[in-house]
């Protein structure tokens, strides 16, 4: 990645906002996440000051990286370890699906290793098998 690309990033970075809903603080039921304020008496849709800012196109990230994962790869989403075929090490990296099981994960972690991707949610595969021969010993003390 050039110094360029992560002068971006880090600018990105400096700039993102967090949009709060108007009234959060005041319900508890009401979370954070961003919603337009729509009432006629609203303060934060009249944009006064206090109130909180707005989504506007100002805050917006640089095109260069935007989508960009934060380490500056191209996040790359991926279900079976056919599709680790192809992908270019030096600009993406592997997200593993959340609904992959252990021992097809773990597979798809050594392919990656292999082809020299980078996985940005590995999880340690010997916790896995550590957990079966548990279960194993147990099935055959009984």
């Amino acid at each position: 990645m050039d110094a360029e690309t992560k002068r971006l990033i880090r600018v990105r970075a400096a700039k993102r906002a967090r949009f709060k809903r108007g009234g959060y603080g005041t319900k508890k039921q009401l979370s954070d996440s961003w919603r337009r304020p729509r009432g006629l008496q609203s303060k934060q849709r009249k944009q006064k000051k206090a109130k909180g800012a707005h989504p506007t196109p100002g805050f917006g990230s640089p095109v260069a990286v935007r989508g960009l994962h934060p380490s500056g790869y191209e996040d790359i989403l991926v279900h079976n370890p056919q599709e680790l075929e192809g992908l270019d090490a030096a600009t993406q990296a592997v997200r593993i699906a959340g609904a992959v099981g252990m021992k097809k994960r773990e597979q798809m972690q050594d392919r990656a290793a292999e082809l020299g991707l980078r996985v940005l949610n590995p999880k340690d595969a010997s916790m896995g098998r550590a957990a079966a021969a548990v279960d194993e010993e147990e099935e055959s003390d009984e």
